[in-house]
């Protein structure tokens, strides 16, 4: 993986309310980013699990949609925390990497959705299908800042049953 770079952050506090680009946030594992509605516990789809810690997207590919298609969808209307440039999430399934100080764990590929096609007014399902963004744990925290820096922490990924099943129970 080449590094990529974090050209947006949003958080928003309360479920299916506009999401606000900050230049930095908090994140704290088993928890999420500080302010969003997920670290609250008010989240749609929150459950106890890591996988809605945090929520990628790479700015490529809402670029691609806007040429393929005509519609235009800004990152945090793409209702995902993190928007990367230059690094491929679907890649960083069961692996861990760095944004910044903070080390993040790809849990699964976090597809568009029926929610996500009902608060856009937009279908963007069969487009986005496979390029939706990633679904991360956070395994150490600290500060996430716009222009950090992304990079995969091992060049294999998690090479042992017990890094494999540490991400699993994040």
């Amino acid at each position: 993986m080449s590094e990529g770079c974090l050209v947006g952050i949003f958080i928003g506090d309360r479920a299916q309310e506009p999401l606000i680009p900050v230049s930095e946030v908090r994140a704290e594992a088993g928890r999420g980013l500080e302010g969003d509605r997920y670290w609250s516990r008010q989240g749609t789809f929150w459950k106890p699990m890591s996988d809605f810690e945090v929520t990628l997207v790479e700015i490529e590919s809402l670029e691609a949609l806007a040429a393929a298609t005509g519609i235009r969808l800004e990152a945090r209307d793409a209702r995902r925390n993190l928007a990367t440039r230059g690094v491929r999430l679907n890649d960083l399934v069961n692996r861990q990497f760095t944004v910044g100080e903070v080390t993040l764990a790809g849990i699964r590929l976090c597809e568009p959705c029926a929610h996500l096609e009902r608060l856009t007014g937009l279908q963007l399902r069969p487009f986005l299908a496979g390029r939706g963004g990633l679904r991360a744990g956070i395994v150490s925290g600290g500060i996430i800042r716009v222009g950090d820096l992304i990079s995969e922490m091992r060049e294999k990924g998690l090479e042992t049953s017990e890094e494999r099943e540490t991400v699993r129970a994040l």
